[in-house]
């Protein structure tokens, strides 16, 4: 798959047909349009191109209100790949972008970039300087322009497969949820494991990975999770994963997420790993005795041994 900004010189030699949007997340429903962008494009002998953007317009204009996003770029060019998708063209999104004008951005990006042929959006979708470009305006431009426009809208089931869909579930630590809606467990891939406080393992009988996601992305509501674990070598765990701030140990600590990888030894300092959530088991607590907090904690370990063992891709 190849992977250009967007201002690149055009790479496609026959034709495209192009999706755009953020696709944050690549959700079960994104998923559903991008098959249908590369069947398309198959049909007709065409290159599927996603038009995607990054940062995203909320973050550059809103950020105080901008969600917190579900996948990093990386993520999603992932993504794409895996559903057959030729090219990526990235729209780095800047405060001066936002005063393009909308038929500007057609000329320079779904044009001159991509060669449309045809242009595949939500029909609610809008771009450009003060959101001036709709559906409406994209088919008269593609009049002149050699393309036409097929907007998509989820109806149904499939309504209920949206990326805000998915945030609320995540951030109410319904993660389980969130897998129907994203088609996948949430994750948080290819993260480094980084130094924490030392005391999982010397203390409590439980060695912790310490990852620390991009501040872009979301956070599992506060609690401990039963998830799994993959690591660069290609070996699979499952892990009790704790999302919080440690109130054993401070009144207001810094939010951590940590991982105990049951069955594995070893050292993952500086290794990249990736967490995957399954379900919530429990929220944070404060227990009478450290004997006591490891005592539940044992009954975790238990608790994600066992939902790992159930689950399957």
């Amino acid at each position: 798959m190849r992977v250009h900004d967007a201002d690149e010189a055009r790479s496609t030699l026959r034709g495209s047909v192009v999706a755009i949007g953020v696709f944050d997340g690549v959700h079960q429903g994104h998923q559903a349009v991008l098959r249908h962008v590369v069947n398309l494009a198959r049909q007709r002998e065409l290159d599927a191109i996603v038009v995607t953007f990054d940062p995203t317009p909320a973050e550059v204009l809103a950020p105080e209100r901008a969600p917190k996003m579900l996948a990093t770029l990386s993520d999603r060019l992932r993504e794409f790949e895996a559903l057959g998708v030729d090219e990526v063209r990235v729209v780095r999104f800047s405060k001066e972008a936002s005063h393009e004008e909308a038929v500007a951005f057609v000329d320079r990006v779904v044009v001159a970039g991509c060669d449309a042929r045809v242009v595949v959006v939500g029909e609610d979708f809008h771009f450009g300087r003060n959101r001036q470009g709709n559906v409406e305006r994209l088919r008269t431009w593609g009049e002149t322009r050699g393309f036409t426009v097929s907007p998509v809208s989820l109806v149904g089931d499939e309504a209920h497969f949206s990326s805000t869909r998915a945030r609320a579930r995540i951030a109410a630590g319904e993660v389980a949820e969130a897998q129907r809606v994203l088609g996948r467990p949430f994750n948080y891939r290819n993260v480094e494991v980084v130094h924490g406080d030392a005391r999982g393992g010397a203390e409590l009988g439980f060695p912790t990975a310490n990852i620390d996601p991009s501040p872009r992305l979301i956070r599992p509501a506060l609690g401990i999770y039963a998830g799994f674990a993959d690591l660069a070598d290609g070996g699979r765990y499952a892990a009790a994963i704790s999302v919080g701030k440690r109130p054993q140990f401070y009144e207001d600590g810094s939010l951590l997420v940590e991982a105990y990888l049951c069955g594995f030894s070893g050292d993952l300092y500086g290794q990249s790993l990736t967490i995957s959530f399954l379900e919530f088991l429990r929220g944070e607590l404060k227990f009478e005795t450290i004997d006591d907090l490891v005592e539940q904690m044992h009954r975790d370990v238990k608790k994600a041994e066992e939902v790992f063992a159930s689950y399957h891709e």
